[in-house]
């Protein structure tokens, strides 16, 4: 299973259109590693069988304790309670959705149209925003989904008790919280500064409880005004449109910004410069994993979200890693891992392109050679390759030396067509 992660985790850094081109000997989809570590048919019969839960035991839809990440539970709860555990977030954290592309036919599928995927699975994450470390998570379950997140208040809408059921573990220790306007509101806004956890976000115009009279009078460009509740300030801010903040963090001051292409400086409120630098939390951690992105192509939802969580989870351990004084980037921390999950012994997982396992590999170029003496026959034999494929049983003295794993091939066709043919 450390092998299959392994080369399920690498097939985001080495793309390619189907995953049995993974296997394929044709010269320009040559990847020895993939042969030398696992056979085709073993991958793709883990991957064809690879489940987390038992569905014996799911229970049927028409109950009332019916499950709809059931099959994906196990996973879920086991990285949800190692993210919590092993880091402790800095004082300023951000709460924000990430989508996992799924376009099949799923009750809870979501569309987001300034996602990249746009279709697919939500996650309501809450992340460090200076590191990206996503501390807590909760998988969308649809509309009719009910959640009652612990002492939470009755005021609260659904989207604020997600923001409550996400937060819930930092109450009451002078977190500063960043979301945007889809989780913004002054009941929970209120409610978080009785726990000594205080907050920052947009707002719409049109939300329950903002002045209307005040936001409807026109204002220049570049100019900022304030309201004042409590608590609750709200910041109007004139750019190209009107920008709503709420907030119980800042204070009604400005702070010089540069405009971009300009040498020139504009007064923004302190509320949107510290907005704009600490939302990003949330997409920080996608924006790294993105170039590294090993799901492929199913209509099995659950195995998608499967490697996303564990690639979540490698980030996460790299975050660790920086915090505990090491340096490097996190594509070398990416490869590090995957020699160690594909390969037992270190030893064999060297940067070396001479070979895979000791043998030496050139692409376009194969060797035919003798297969070894072992002392037990007088003429030691493989079984051909090809002719086995085909469905004839027919044992050859000649092997490849050159692949790694010296595949038996009779040497009159059989040889050339085994390194000419994606089909082995």
């Amino acid at each position: 299973m450390r092998t299959f992660w392994g080369l399920v985790l690498h097939m985001g850094l080495v793309k390619k259109p189907s995953v049995r081109l993974y296997w394929s000997g044709d010269v320009l989809y040559q990847t020895p590693l993939y042969s030398s570590a696992m056979t085709r048919p073993r991958f793709e019969a883990i991957r064809k069988c690879l489940h987390y839960a038992d569905n014996a035991a799911c229970p049927p839809r028409t109950d009332p304790a019916y499950d709809r990440l059931y099959k994906i539970r196990p996973i879920i709860d086991h990285f949800g309670a190692k993210f919590a555990q092993a880091y402790v977030p800095g004082r300023v954290v951000a709460i924000d959705e990430s989508l996992v592309a799924f376009k099949g036919r799923l009750v809870f599928r979501q569309y987001i149209p300034s996602k990249r995927a746009r279709y697919g699975v939500k996650l309501y994450k809450i992340c460090e925003s200076t590191s990206g470390y996503t501390y807590k998570f909760r998988v969308y379950e649809g509309q009719d989904s009910r959640i009652e997140p612990p002492e939470c208040p009755p005021t609260l809408g659904v989207s604020g008790k997600i923001a409550w059921d996400l937060l819930h573990p930092l109450l009451d220790k002078g977190y500063h919280l960043y979301v945007d306007n889809f989780y913004t509101s002054i009941p929970l806004f209120r409610s978080l500064a009785t726990r000594s956890t205080f907050a920052c976000g947009t707002v719409r115009k049109h939300q329950r409880g903002l002045p209307t009279y005040p936001l409807q009078v026109p204002i220049p460009r570049g100019e900022t005004r304030a309201l004042t509740c409590g608590n609750l300030l709200l910041v109007r801010y004139k750019d190209k449109r009107d920008v709503l903040v709420l907030t119980t963090i800042h204070g009604n001051g400005t702070t010089p910004v540069s405009v971009r292409g300009t040498t020139a400086t504009v007064l923004k409120p302190d509320c949107i410069v510290d907005y704009n630098r600490y939302m990003g939390g949330v997409d920080l951690s996608d924006q790294v994993l993105q170039p590294y992105n090993a799901m492929r192509k199913t209509r099995a939802w659950y195995k998608k979200v499967a490697v996303y969580m564990v690639q979540v989870a490698m980030y996460n351990a790299f975050v660790l890693f920086r915090s505990a004084g090491s340096t490097g980037t996190f594509l070398h921390f990416y490869e590090a891992d995957l020699r160690d999950l594909i390969f037992s012994d270190r030893e064999r997982a060297g940067r070396s392109t001479s070979g895979i396992g000791g043998a030496r590999v050139v692409p376009g170029q194969h060797f035919p050679g003798v297969v070894p003496h072992t002392g037990k026959r007088r003429r030691t034999q493989k079984k051909c390759r090809v002719c086995r494929k085909r469905g004839i049983r027919k044992d050859t003295t000649t092997q490849c030396d050159t692949c790694p794993d010296h595949p038996g091939l009779c040497i009159d066709g059989c040889f050339r067509e085994y390194h000419t043919s994606m089909e082995f």
